[in-house]
């Protein structure tokens, strides 16, 4: 059976990004790419749902090296458990960012209610 391979064209139009993002993934490291001998760029089937799960993983604001570590690759030695310890680690990361700006939000909020309510010294 015949494997069959996707243009960057195609692969762009059926992963719903454009092909300028696929040669990003690719300087990246994030998505490998077979050379046809005049040098176009081809792609295997699964390579849809690769994209699909780089986007997911950049909209999480994960950066690109994370996700070159992270992504599913036999070559890359990374095992779903270590796979699933980064990305709780990154959801802490995200999740202290939120907690902080929740404070700074809330610190913002007093300051605001305070100067509605102004005292007889000026700021």
């Amino acid at each position: 059976m015949a494997v069959v391979t996707l243009r960057i064209g195609e692969l762009a139009a059926r992963a719903g990004v454009s092909t300028r993002s696929l040669r990003y993934y690719e300087q990246q490291n994030l998505l490998p790419a077979e050379r046809t001998s005049t040098g176009q760029r081809r792609y295997t089937e699964p390579a849809i749902d690769r994209v699909k799960l780089i986007q997911r993983l950049y909209a999480a604001n994960l950066s690109s090296r994370t996700i070159a570590e992270l992504l599913p690759c036999p070559r890359a030695g990374i095992t779903p458990q270590v796979a699933q310890s980064r990305l709780a680690a990154e959801r802490e990361r995200i999740d202290a960012q939120i907690a902080e700006l929740t404070r700074a939000r809330t610190q913002l909020t007093e300051v605001m209610a305070e100067l509605d309510h102004p005292m007889d010294d000026c700021l």
